[in-house]
């Protein structure tokens, strides 16, 4: 089983259900950590409508999907910030295709698409009930810093700075 990633339309039925699946995970782990309940089914679908991801899309942003032996299961945005500063975000694998080198891989790709966009650093935010995402930004080399934007969710910020592309012979 391999994975192999290429940049994906948001708007696709894949990305959308992937979009779906990531939006109701964390939503879900947030309202049980904080108040014992899942995502009320209405307040996710406002949610899900109000950012449709176009700023995911060409030319000041790129969503790439990632599929587990031809499946979906996968997905890693970047967006311009600044000229040379792209966010990273909707860093996803559905919880069955996890541990099998995906997110690595789907970091890897974004990176590199915030290379072709022109940034020269890479930031994301998150939250502290999501310790799998920081310990894996940790791992891929992501220095914790201080906040970059005010996303009442946003709890903890990372920032890495982008080698330039390697030659290959």
């Amino acid at each position: 089983m391999t994975w192999t990633i290429a940049p994906e339309p948001y708007d696709s039925p894949a990305a959308a259900a992937l979009w779906r699946a990531y939006y109701t995970e964390v939503s879900d782990r947030w309202y049980l950590l904080h108040e014992g309940r899942r995502t009320d089914p209405a307040e996710l679908e406002r949610e899900i409508a109000a950012q449709p991801g176009t700023d995911l899309a060409p030319p000041g942003g790129q969503l790439l999907l990632g599929r587990y032996d031809g499946t979906p299961a996968g997905t890693a945005g970047v967006r311009l910030l600044e000229p040379d500063t792209a966010e990273l975000t909707r860093v996803f694998v559905l919880p069955g295709r996890r541990g099998r080198g995906g997110a690595p891989l789907l970091v890897a790709a974004a990176e590199e698409a915030a290379r072709a966009l022109g940034a020269r650093r890479i930031v994301l935010d998150t939250r502290s009930d999501l310790v799998e995402a920081r310990a894996l930004y940790t791992r891929l080399g992501y220095a914790e810093t201080g906040p970059h934007n005010t996303d009442p969710y946003a709890e903890h910020w990372f920032r890495k700075e982008l080698m330039p592309a390697q030659a290959v012979n």
